[in-house]
């Protein structure tokens, strides 16, 4: 009776760990189409653009591998150091409007339940479904003192027209352009936290005496935390990564835009105007590696707030 027993368990686990396999193989059957693009589009190339990072070309030697000298270089490079400077300043800049913004759309339109709010849901996120390009090049076109629409705004009150274009102009003019892009999406996202809160907690604290301020600062606010922390790591690499948007208005402000503007603009003219593809692959990967330290160091800041922490 015990050995009947035995074996049936035997038997049982055998067929348990069979179908384990087999699911676990079907999983990485329909896994491998992904795993097989991830491969050959994002593995492959960012190995092969470090091991180019390892080389230095010159005319005289051709190209000899330096191993890290390369980035020993551009650390103190001060194209790079300069372009660098300039994100993190759109960074401190650009981030608080956005997520200011998309918190402000966020809480305003989580109190309207009609029509009207999910129209207004749909013009704040309009923008960001229009691609990057198109959406500078038309910002480019208004910023254009010749016939740029605000030319004939400032006219017709008989002021003049602001160089959005100019050295001093050029800050604000991006900054705009990224802001209204981006903070729709980020909208989306901090509405769709607000739309999982359960809405018993708002009944009783109007009941208690709490108005929709407080409301919105003691409850709204603190329980999405975690998505607002996800949405400022977001911001925080596109903007580090800043590249779209100066690209395309340097075509109109080419003595204003240099093309280094950027660190992501300096490893592009570097491949492809100078073409030394083993320093723009260095300056690639030190952007990469910036861009990773400033999220881990906001992820351990924050890691409360986002329910990371233990």
């Amino acid at each position: 009776m015990t050995t009947t027993a035995q074996a049936t368990q035997q038997d049982i686990d055998k067929a348990r760990r069979k179908a384990g396999r087999r699911q676990s193989m079907w999983g990485w059957f329909f896994t491998a189409p992904f795993g097989i693009v991830f491969l050959i589009f994002l593995v492959i190339p960012l190995a092969y653009a470090f091991y180019l990072s390892l080389f230095t070309y010159s005319q005289v030697f051709g190209e000899r591998f330096t191993g890290l000298s390369n980035y020993a270089r551009v650390f103190t490079d001060p194209i790079f150091l300069t372009g660098m400077g300039r994100v993190v300043l759109y960074t401190v800049v650009m981030v608080p409007i956005q997520l200011g913004l998309a918190l402000f759309f966020a809480l305003l339109l989580d109190t309207m339940k009609n029509r009207f709010g999910s129209a207004s849901r749909l013009c704040i996120f309009l923008p960001y479904a229009i691609p990057g390009v198109i959406g500078a090049l038309m910002w480019g076109f208004m910023y254009s003192k010749n016939m740029g629409p605000f030319t004939s705004i400032f006219e017709l009150f008989g002021m003049q027209t602001p160089n959005f274009l100019s050295p001093n102009g050029i800050f604000g003019a991006l900054v705009n352009v990224v802001t209204w892009q981006w903070t729709g999406y980020y909208m989306v996202i901090l509405y769709s936290a607000l739309q999982s809160i359960p809405t018993e907690l708002y009944e009783s604290a109007r009941i208690d005496g709490a108005g929709e301020f407080r409301i919105a600062t003691r409850i709204k606010i603190p329980m999405i935390s975690g998505s607002m922390v996800m949405v400022t790591i977001f911001s925080l690499i596109g903007t580090l990564q800043f590249y779209t948007e100066p690209t395309v208005l340097r075509n109109q402000a080419p003595t204003v835009i240099p093309p280094e503007y950027t660190p992501n603009m300096y490893a592009q003219a570097l491949a492809f105007n100078y073409n030394d593809t083993n320093y723009s692959a260095t300056v690639s990967f030190a952007l990469g590696l910036i861009v990773v330290i400033f999220s881990v160091i906001f992820m351990k800041l924050t890691s409360k707030q986002s329910g990371l922490e233990d």
